[in-house]
């Protein structure tokens, strides 16, 4: 299972992810398993359907990211400056780990308190904390990080 999860990831630690994910599906699915048929084909056709999910949840990710920049872009109302950076802050929101945008969101955009963002996730407020500190962080990283934004004119030069 590995060496075929390898051979279509082309990266070990992402082969071992698929196969995580392979073995836990066949255990969840194993009253599907037909004595007669190979037990073997059964475990790598597994692989690479968990593989070939992967990649069309990576695609739909990107998808909706590129969407969702676009329509900073297209605002009217907005300066291009401000699009600009809007754009960036999209970007870098886009970047960040799915556990860290849904912490993000829940607290700064639906204004949700850190223990109704651990009932709604279903973690310890701790954990809300520290992946709301981890994301802002992140985007402040992104924000400074080797070309940032710099407005030509005004007080930055």
């Amino acid at each position: 299972m590995r060496r075929y999860a390898r051979a279509l990831t082309r990266d070990d630690p992402d082969a071992d992810d698929v196969v995580q994910d392979a073995i836990l599906r066949a255990i969840e699915r194993r009253k599907s398993f037909k004595p007669e048929f190979s037990r073997r084909r059964w475990l790598l056709a597994i692989v690479h359907n968990v593989f070939i999910s992967g990649k069309r949840r990576e695609a739909a990710e990107t998808r909706r990211n590129d969407r969702f920049a676009e329509t900073l872009e297209r605002n009217p109302d907005l300066e291009q400056e401000q699009r600009v950076r809007l754009s960036r802050i999209a970007s870098a929101y886009a970047s960040l780990p799915e556990h860290h945008r849904a912490v993000l969101h829940l607290t700064a955009v639906e204004g949700l308190t850190y223990q109704e963002v651990a009932d709604v996730l279903d973690i310890p407020v701790g954990t809300v904390m520290s992946r709301l500190s981890r994301a802002r962080e992140a985007l402040k990283q992104r924000e400074q990080g080797p070309s940032p934004l710099r407005i030509v004119g005004g007080e930055n030069g």
